[in-house]
């Protein structure tokens, strides 16, 4: 593993500092040549991220089928200041996937931490976001991480000393994880926290699959484009030869498994070439690019509570659709 630390870009701001963990490709072709040799072909959801991903996920995150986003961020509005007299004074905040880095800073003016650290594999995103977010609050500590969060463990030597550390962990990504590998992930997160620190994590709920459904089809398109975005990423980045003319987006709602599963169809036999290999696609074949588990909350909590964690409050709207869990060590 490689890490390549640069204190400062040109134009940043004092308080930025900027580390990069592992290869700089963020794409690796054996991982993806093993997802697409398997019975039922699939790749892992963080590949949908380039920079193009990134900015139609934020699109999807503003239409008004995905719930989610908005609801999650009222959530915080409301909460923010019971989130902030619940975790305590002089923390760092450590936040995977950080995106664009806005729901943090809901908590920020209640919670006032010493530092952020915010790891995301859009490294143009992540200095963009990174550097906003240092020259709007000069008194924090902003350290982007460019990375894979399933390294999140490389992050913490970088990590600036506090009397407490937050993981932060909204949005759902917590559901892109099987139960087995969420669990594991909890207790990457305890571990990282260490004795005295917490962990807010979104949730999103078991609703009815109808709301789902449109949440992941979204009528202005973007869920489609974000989808087939991954076979433009592979072409350039893999030496790929998809066409995307021939593949469509299918998301669905699976009642039984508690999932929603995003699918890349193939509409005709064929066959493409990538990385030096070929593959064989038949009609109706698929590549399954992404799943996102709804929980109840108590089986949520227990989730939690298999990796170490009890919940110490979980805030919701009105609607229950969606939960954000503030954990603790038991």
């Amino acid at each position: 593993m490689r890490t390549v630390a640069q204190p400062g870009l040109a134009g940043a701001p004092p308080n930025f500092r900027f580390v990069r963990i592992g290869a700089t490709s963020g794409i690796d072709a054996d991982e993806v040549l093993e997802g697409l040799s398997r019975t039922q072909k699939s790749l892992p959801a963080k590949l949908l991220y380039d920079a193009r991903g990134s900015e139609l996920f934020n699109a999807i995150c503003e239409t008004e089928a995905y719930y989610p986003t908005r609801t999650e961020r009222a959530i915080f509005l409301e909460h923010a200041g019971a989130m902030a007299e619940a975790i305590g004074a002089d923390s760092v905040i450590v936040e995977p996937g950080s995106g664009e880095m806005s729901k943090v800073r809901m908590l920020l003016p209640a919670l006032r931490p010493s530092a952020y650290v915010g790891m995301d594999v859009s490294e143009k995103q992540l200095i963009s976001a990174g550097t906003r977010l240092a020259a709007d609050y000069a008194e924090l500590d902003v350290l982007a991480v460019c990375g894979d969060f399933g390294r999140l463990d490389a992050v913490s030597p970088h990590v600036p000393a506090a009397s407490k550390r937050v993981a932060f962990f909204p949005g759902s990504t917590i559901g892109n994880l099987d139960p087995a590998r969420a669990r594991e992930f909890l207790s990457v997160l305890f571990n990282l926290v260490g004795d005295d620190g917490v962990a807010i994590v979104g949730v999103d709920l078991r609703k009815a699959k109808a709301v789902l459904d449109l949440a992941y089809n979204d009528p202005e398109g973007y869920t489609r484009a974000f989808n087939l975005n991954l076979l433009t990423r592979l072409n350039r980045d893999l030496g790929g030869d998809f066409d995307e003319r021939r593949f469509q987006h299918h998301a669905f709602y699976d009642e039984a498994r508690g999932r929603i599963e995003m699918h890349l169809v193939s509409m005709v036999a064929q066959k493409v070439r990538i990385a030096n290999r070929e593959i064989t696609f038949a009609p109706g074949e698929s590549i399954h690019t992404e799943s996102s588990y709804k929980y109840e909350p108590q089986a949520f909590a227990a989730l939690a509570g298999e990796a170490g964690f009890e919940t110490q409050r979980l805030w919701t709207d009105a609607r229950e659709y969606f939960g954000v869990f503030l954990l603790a060590r038991n």
